[in-house]
């Protein structure tokens, strides 16, 4: 991972976001020597927000497995639709 000073991007945006786009490496952006923020390929973060996504999907099936196995029952559907008010 490439970093550059906030002072630099000011003046070599387009360079940063080359790098990042052919690179698919983000560029740091630093202030004082402490990372800020980051130029990313957008479609690198697009990838990064579905993994993301996908592995609160998972987290929340097994947390389901274990309430499941744990002897709770399962919510009817038609109630869960009359909650979320869908009825």
């Amino acid at each position: 991972m490439s970093e550059m000073s906030l002072t630099a991007a000011r003046t070599h945006l387009a360079e940063a976001v080359d790098a990042a786009r052919m690179q698919h490496d983000p560029v740091w952006l630093t202030k004082h020597g402490k990372r800020l923020a980051a130029v990313i390929d957008a479609e690198d973060l697009d990838r990064l927000l579905q993994a993301a996504e996908d592995l609160d999907d998972l987290r929340s099936a097994q947390a389901a497995r274990v309430e499941r196995t744990a002897g709770a029952e399962p919510i009817p559907w038609d109630e869960v639709k009359a909650d979320l008010g869908l009825l």
